[in-house]
């Protein structure tokens, strides 16, 4: 069968039979799902589900521990991303990545945007100066921060930095953006700042965003994906997920009968 889709909207991501150990425990079991470009997906389920392990696997950063097993494959752009002509660090400049806590470097907020830029070999002021406010103004921070770029990062707000960290991964011009649970730590009005910043964020990016945050997860994302125990229960357009899904556990995890 023809899966339409994919001549409509270009797959960014083709994952196929993951399964992934920390030693002798699987975290991952046989995941198959795609990415479509230009969407904010959407990652939800209960603590230890494999959720972030997922996440930090399409970028290879779960390589970072040294127990991680993987077997089956992630295509990226048509690419296997575990291919040892993939270059890891080629695969993080495309695919970015903002954390649960904001993790500003203890430099100046102009410096933490250039920094990805720099070590690329930029070293021209004037186009450093560009790509600084295009990502500021790209992560809706610029206005908030045009006249004081040179101060210390750690003295903006928790919002502000998180919103810096996504400037410093935009200065790189990823095509992907992971996000991990970017907004657990913020307040609301925080959180609804960056929510807008998504919706801007998928006309240029593809989005994925770890949530324990069903609501949040409903409001913004295309597609969600329901994980559970290590493995994908569910993976649908957002609205059918919440409104009619297809398995009782999907059901019975958003509607707060566990979890």
């Amino acid at each position: 069968m023809i899966d339409i889709d994919q001549y409509i909207t270009k797959y960014v991501y083709d994952v196929k039979g993951l399964n992934l150990w920390y030693g002798d425990n699987q975290a991952l079991k046989d995941i198959n799902m795609h990415v479509m470009e230009n969407e904010i997906t959407a990652i939800i389920g209960p603590s230890g589900c494999g959720k972030s392990t997922f996440v930090k696997t399409l970028n290879r950063m779960i390589e970072n521990v040294p127990i991680v097993k993987t077997e089956g494959e992630i295509l990226y752009n048509g690419r296997n991303i575990f291919s040892s002509k993939m270059k890891v660090e080629e695969l993080r400049t495309r695919v970015g990545m903002v954390f649960q806590k904001p993790n500003p470097f203890p430099k100046s907020i102009y410096e933490n945007v250039v920094y990805g830029p720099k070590i690329h070999g930029v070293k021209d002021k004037k186009t450093l100066m560009e790509i600084a406010e295009q990502s500021l103004r790209g992560a809706a921070l610029w206005d908030e921060v045009k006249d004081r770029l040179n101060d210390n990062a750690y003295g903006l707000s928790g919002g502000q930095q998180q919103r810096l960290c996504i400037a410093r991964t935009m200065a790189v011009s990823p095509e992907v953006i992971l996000m991990d649970e970017p907004t657990s730590a913020l307040d609301p009005v925080a959180t609804m700042r960056i929510e807008e910043l998504m919706e801007d964020l998928k006309k240029e990016y593809t989005v994925i965003i770890v949530t324990h945050n069903m609501q949040q997860a409903a409001r913004i994302s295309d597609k969600t994906a329901f994980f559970l125990s290590g493995e994908l229960i569910e993976f649908d357009k957002t609205n059918k997920i919440f409104a009619n899904p297809s398995d009782k556990r999907t059901e019975d995890y958003i509607t707060g009968r566990f979890g």
